[in-house]
């Protein structure tokens, strides 16, 4: 215990420099969400709920404007609705693209969740963009984990029916660096030197992270979850698109039907908790940043590859540990669920999971099922091991669940010893 306390006492002494830049970053963003706030002149009315068709909900509408003024974008829609970041995303892809076009996604195979949504896998007759006449085609990244510029530029110049260029600014379950907003931006010209396809960039877990967001890049199309960064650890469900006039346009008529597009959805006394975790959302990710770095500086202490390293700059939430055995994997996520402030009794177990292809082990034990933002921890039982790890509404809550992980490894680890 007295070692584990010395390490902590360390690791936070050399993290201070990552924690007054998160801070500041925390705040330039909550101006900007502020700012927002104070030109839609947000008021209590907003917070009130509509039923039925939900004609005229002032609310959602407002709400609507001030996602995009956040993030930089034309225009934008936010749902409690939409029902995950899957379901985001097949929204977005599905109002873009028709029979006949090329989906290219330029960081390689995107995260698993999206493999039955294009057809990568599943059954025939579905209702994935492959059954619809959608081509899909992909850029693997190079050895080192970055985009293949000139593969891009070939693989658009042969394809000239692309019409989304798709971009995965997470790792997902891939060991390779998030896309910072700036190496995004490059993506972005890149394609839009050859051509005039809809960039759309999955924006899960980089919300907040940095100054800007991807639309400020000249991304189309930015698509996310509010139980992940937006939603602040108070959305309860929903998601958001942001981009452009058109392509919002697009996505409205697939969210609702043709000709109806954004004008109807009943907000179900959503409103206020989407408004209030917006406000908090800027601070929430701070604390979950701090937490992953201090993550990265225990575990590399202990020889553990680490992704980010503990003093490298972030553009997501997620931090990585590799623990080359799934026994490895499988005790840091029975820590962080010990350390949970829901269900830290139950002992977490891999199992087949929909949508993904390999057992996942998951501990969540988050007041929001499935809340991403909450200190979770999840991996696919597959090499290399890799401990997936994101969020902490609070540093202090954070750090209990970190430390409880750290002490189910330490165990892990004299008992490989003994044996």
């Amino acid at each position: 215990m007295e070692n584990r306390e010395q390490m902590l006492s360390e690791a936070e002494k050399q993290l201070a420099p990552q924690f007054e830049k998160i801070d500041r970053i925390a705040a330039q963003n909550t101006a900007r969400v502020l700012s927002a706030f104070r030109e839609a002149r947000v008021s209590a009315s907003m917070f009130g709920s509509t039923d039925g068709y939900g004609y005229d909900d002032y609310g959602r509408d407002t709400l609507d404007k001030i996602y995009a003024s956040v993030f930089g974008a034309e225009a934008a829609f936010v749902r409690h609705s939409i029902l995950s970041g899957t379901h985001a995303l097949t929204i977005a892809l599905f109002g873009l693209l028709r029979p006949g076009d090329v989906m290219l996604s330029l960081t390689g195979k995107p995260y698993d969740t999206l493999d039955e949504v294009i057809g990568l896998c599943g059954e025939e007759g579905n209702g994935s963009l492959r059954d619809f006449g959608v081509i899909y085609k992909e850029v693997p990244l190079l050895e080192t984990g970055l985009p293949d510029k000139e593969g891009i530029i070939r693989a658009l110049r042969e394809a000239s029916s692309v019409k989304v260029a798709f971009i995965q600014r997470s790792k997902g379950y891939l060991n390779r660096k998030t896309l910072s907003v700036d190496e995004i931006g490059e993506l972005v010209s890149l394609v839009k030197s050859v051509s005039d396809a809809f960039v759309v960039v999955d924006n899960c877990y980089g919300e907040f992270v940095e100054e800007k967001e991807p639309c400020a890049v000249g991304a189309d199309l930015i698509v996310g979850s509010l139980i992940k960064n937006p939603g602040g650890g108070m959305a309860e469900c929903g998601g958001y698109l942001a981009g452009s006039q058109k392509a919002i346009a697009l996505c409205g008529q697939r969210f609702s039907a043709p000709g109806v597009g954004l004008e109807i959805g009943a907000s179900l006394g959503q409103n206020k908790s989407m408004y209030k975790g917006l406000f908090f959302a800027p601070h929430t990710v701070g604390q979950a940043l701090k937490t992953a770095h201090l993550t990265a500086y225990l575990f590399s202490s202990l020889g553990y590859k680490t992704e980010p390293a503990w003093d490298e700059e972030r553009h997501d939430i997620i931090q990585t540990v590799v623990f080359g055995k799934p026994e490895g994997l499988i005790a840091f996520c029975r820590g962080i669920q010990e350390g949970s402030p829901v269900d830290s009794f139950v002992t977490c177990e891999p199992w087949a999971m929909p949508g993904y292809q390999d057992p996942v082990i998951m501990a969540a034990g988050t007041f929001t099922q499935g809340a991403s933002l909450e200190l979770s921890a999840d991996g696919p039982i597959r090499p290399p091991y890799t401990a997936f790890m994101q969020g902490g509404l609070t540093y202090e809550s954070g750090k209990y669940g970190v430390l409880c992980a750290l002490d189910k490894v330490l165990a892990w680890q004299k008992q490989e010893e003994n044996e």
